[in-house]
């Protein structure tokens, strides 16, 4: 891991799907305890617009909120006794609760360092979004290894990332619908599509409407394929950035969604 990190995950990667079942369980034991470690050491949550709103008293809540508060000032002036927090009501800045929808290409061949980079993109979503985040897997299907709005441990998410195998064509359109299905079930006020992939669409499918249908999109492409990214990325004022392997994963999520 010091002198290579990449190769060392893609290589546990490889190894989650060996033949000897007691070889393949340690691998995935410690391939899911490494991608959940280096998740969790990017930033927890993306930051949105905020607003001020009025909410409930704290001391570092921000002002307090004198007319919302008025009530229980004049009352416990009235009563001869110290105001009762419970009372107060303070405007800070909130943001949006964020749904993220994470689709992985799985297109083509995806075994060693893009499959681990996949499964460390899921388990860094699974941090920063724990309870409003969908993972989506697509070649010429699309497969949802965890829906938006069912819960499921984030060692099974791992799991199921790492038992994807590449295969067929590239659907990107179809796998942009899902993907702003899957959002249209939160409630969260910021909704992202995070779009794991080249980009590079080989089945039929209008890739720009698609893209379109979702709130928000960011993609991540791989380092030095990253041409089609960036043009869907023009044409549809999506960020993009792209990763070199799957230890960069969570400083490439940090700059698209720290916006």
């Amino acid at each position: 891991m010091q002198d290579d990190p990449d190769d060392t995950m893609g290589l546990l990667a490889d190894l989650t799907g060996a033949t000897d079942p007691a070889l393949r369980e340690l691998a995935k034991r410690l391939a899911g305890r490494l991608f959940l470690d280096l998740a969790r050491r990017g930033p927890m949550r993306p930051r949105g617009v905020g607003r001020l709103r009025e909410q409930p008293f704290r001391p570092d809540g921000g002002d307090l909120d004198l007319d919302a508060s008025l009530d229980a000032i004049a009352a416990a002036r009235a009563a001869g006794e110290a105001v009762d927090p419970e009372g107060l009501r303070v405007r800070g800045w909130v943001t949006p609760a964020t749904a993220i929808a994470l689709v992985v290409d799985r297109s083509g061949s995806m075994g060693g360092a893009p499959l681990a980079t996949s499964a460390v993109a899921a388990a860094a979503v699974a941090c920063r979004v724990p309870g409003d985040y969908s993972v989506l897997s697509f070649g010429k299907e699309v497969v949802v290894p965890k829906s938006q709005d069912r819960d499921r441990p984030v060692e099974e998410v791992v799991d199921a990332v790492l038992a994807l195998r590449g295969h067929g064509t590239t659907d990107v359109a179809a796998a942009l619908t899902a993907a702003a299905e899957q959002l249209a079930r939160s409630n969260a006020g910021r909704r992202i599509a995070v779009l794991l992939s080249d980009c590079r669409a080989t089945e039929p499918g209008d890739v720009t409407a698609a893209a379109r249908l979702v709130d928000e999109l960011v993609i991540v492409a791989p380092e030095g394929d990253s041409a089609e990214a960036e043009a869907l990325a023009t044409a549809v004022g999506a960020r993009v950035t792209v990763v070199g392997g799957p230890a960069g994963v969570p400083d490439a999520l940090a700059r698209v969604l720290e916006t």
